[in-house]
């Protein structure tokens, strides 16, 4: 039988000669220096030699695999051609690398994401796990090796991104698995794993509105592009998520006279359903679109955004959306990492509201899009409780800049 280091010993020579291993498998070496991987097979008097690819590229243990395959094949009436086409694609789809799988299962799936999820998922992937086993075989990946690859991203501060990634690589291996490019999935489980013995938390959140003011200022003067520290703000004064932010368009804003300074009380966010976190079927219908009533202080900060100009989107970086991780380093930067996160102003701005005004929980939480209306209530969510949460954001506004804001409550 063949060894790695008899191959290592291979030479070649004038005339073409053969070395064998075991059940009919061999490697064909030939004067131009080609070795090459084959297989004769005997089975109901009829013979055939199959190829399964040249060494280096096919290992030994890959070549004898590959034989066992193309022999059963055989048994069972495949024609040697077919066998071989077979083989040829096997040893294609083991030779493809992390990334070359990432990036196909990433085109398969974009079409189905919104543009600013797609490229979210990509950059994740070219900033964290590329530089580190992209160039790998996406056979070759084990379960340790993905542990100590996230393990390094989490231990940065950045728990969620480790998860996300842990998610990302477990649906890439499924995606790879049912085109049979891989037997398993290395990444499953890795999920349950990075929070084993994590308590179960909300997103940090600042609930004091003193320390909410500060960090509103400190972002402010921070020394970051303007595009971060206008959706920072923005952010804080409607408590929409973060991807609303990030996806935020200008052909999104209603009600807002962009050529003169006038008041806007009727200025309204029109988020599409597609945006949004809901069901699938919901995000193909207009109606579900979410309806963010604009401040005055909101719509200073869209006019300030305005001013940059320069793309569709309101807030991006040459064109493209502001990093999914900008407006949290930006925190992190004004001394509040690990106790106030984006997604926190949520938090802040149902505790502070719901303290002041407890008969209005329900507004509040369709300002928060938690209660989404049946087809039924959507007429009267659109009349009187849009008036309703108009009311709310105003006062939100009032509390969180401390200032006064015009407007009555509803009746």
């Amino acid at each position: 039988m063949l060894s790695n280091a008899a191959l290592q010993r291979v030479r070649v020579k004038p005339r073409a000669y053969k070395m064998w291993d075991a059940q009919g498998l061999h490697l064909y070496v030939a004067p131009t220096g080609l070795r090459a991987w084959r297989v004769r097979i005997r089975a109901d008097r009829r013979e055939a030699v199959i190829s399964l690819g040249d060494w280096p590229n096919v290992s030994l243990d890959d070549a004898r695999e590959a034989a066992g395959i193309a022999r059963g094949m055989y048994i069972h009436g495949v024609e040697p051609k077919a066998i071989s086409a077979k083989m040829a694609e096997r040893l294609a789809q083991s030779a493809i690398t992390v990334e070359q799988l990432a990036r196909d299962w990433h085109a398969d799936r974009r079409d189905r994401w919104t543009a600013v999820h797609a490229a979210d998922v990509l950059a994740s992937l070219e900033r964290h796990v590329f530089p580190v086993i992209g160039e790998d075989l996406a056979t070759a990946i084990t379960t340790p090796q993905l542990l100590r690859l996230l393990g390094r991203i989490a231990r940065t501060g950045a728990a969620e991104t480790a998860r996300r990634i842990a998610q990302r690589l477990s649906a890439i291996y499924r995606f790879a698995r049912t085109r049979s490019i891989v037997d398993g999935d290395p990444a499953a489980g890795l999920v349950r794993e990075l929070a084993t013995g994590a308590p179960v938390k909300r997103q940090p959140a600042l609930e004091d509105l003193g320390e909410a003011r500060a960090l509103l200022d400190a972002a402010d003067r921070a020394r970051v592009a303007p595009a971060i520290r206008l959706a920072s703000r923005l952010l804080a004064l409607t408590a929409v998520r973060l991807a609303a932010v990030r996806g935020a368009r200008w052909d999104e804003i209603e009600g807002v006279d962009w050529s003169t300074d006038a008041p806007a009380p009727a200025a309204l966010w029109r988020i599409p359903a597609v945006r949004m976190k809901m069901a699938v079927a919901k995000k193909a219908d207009a109606a579900n679109a979410h309806l963010v009533p604009l401040s005055a202080a909101a719509v200073a900060v869209l006019r300030q955004a305005r001013a940059i100009g320069g793309a569709d989107l309101i807030f991006h970086r040459g064109g493209r959306p502001i990093g999914e991780g900008a407006i949290g380093a930006l925190y992190a930067r004004c001394g509040v990492g690990g106790r106030h996160v984006p997604h926190g102003w949520r938090a802040t701005f149902s505790t502070a509201l719901n303290d002041r005004f407890p008969d209005e929980r329900f507004a509040i939480d369709r300002a928060l899009a938690h209660v989404q209306a049946s087809a039924v209530e959507a007429a009267y969510n659109r009349a009187q409780h849009l008036d309703r949460r108009r009311w709310l954001f105003d006062r939100w506004a009032e509390i969180l800049l401390d200032t006064p804001a015009p407007g009555d409550r509803p009746e």
